[in-house]
């Protein structure tokens, strides 16, 4: 069976650290509408939306001509406001349908990272996919960048805001990876997340991803060589302005 690819893009406007950020102008249009337009790209889509609680956002992107999906006020995470669409959805694309997380403050988000994050699914029992990126230390001592370990085969093994592993002997220098916010589950995996409760490791790191790891669900990383920028930041917005204007 072919599986339906959906993406989705969750969006709000009460951010903590940079308030209003999903309509934040980068070199004159909203953020967005950059994250929208770049993932766009990639052509295994069946659908891709914008999924808000903001009457605000809903506007700007039905006048940019965007699907748009308003969606509870009420959700903890961009994961479960995933799973209210997968839910309203499922009549449609069906139960086997892959879900593409694509953080609404990603706006280098590629064409090439969402393929990579599909092509786990040819293999049926893929649950979850991510992506890493080679760092080197320096950047890993950064509790901003989530840094990941892996084993051989791609399952992660854990994430963590630490610089890990942990390089007990210097030198040889060790090779460490930054994890991408980037999402894509099966309809299963999602449907999961959305029951369990948030479990402790998540709570101490304040990272979503470990309620998958610590309640057995497996998450396949695959390694790009494409960074991206997060938007949380001025310092971020700045940076952003200055890779888009490069082209």
């Amino acid at each position: 069976m072919i599986k339906q690819v959906v993406g989705v893009i969750p969006a709000r406007l009460a951010s903590m650290r940079l308030p209003r950020k999903a309509l934040r102008p980068l070199c004159g249009r909203p953020m967005v509408e950059w994250v929208y337009r770049h993932a766009a790209r990639f052509p295994g889509f069946f659908m891709l939306l914008v999924a808000t609680d903001s009457a605000e956002i809903k506007d700007f992107c039905e006048a940019a001509v965007i699907p748009v999906m308003m969606t509870s006020s009420h959700h903890s995470s961009g994961t479960d406001r995933i799973h209210e669409v997968m839910t309203r959805l499922a009549p449609e694309v069906g139960e086997e349908a892959i879900y593409v997380n694509i953080q609404g403050d990603e706006p280098m988000v590629s064409a090439s990272h969402i393929e990579l994050l599909a092509k786990p699914f040819d293999d049926s029992r893929t649950q979850v996919s991510t992506l890493k990126v080679a760092i080197v230390e320096a950047a890993a001592q950064d509790p901003s960048n989530v840094k990941v370990v892996t084993a051989p085969d791609g399952r992660a093994l854990y994430f963590s805001r630490a610089p890990i592993p942990y390089n007990r002997e210097l030198p040889p220098a060790r090779h460490y990876f930054k994890h991408l916010g980037l999402y894509a589950y099966s309809s299963r995996a999602l449907d999961a997340f959305h029951r369990l409760p948030p479990s402790p490791l998540e709570l101490t790191e304040k990272l979503e991803q470990l309620r998958f790891l610590e309640n057995g669900i497996p998450i396949t990383v695959m390694q790009t060589s494409l960074d991206t920028i997060g938007v949380d930041t001025e310092e971020d917005v700045a940076r952003v302005e200055e890779h888009l204007r490069r082209g």
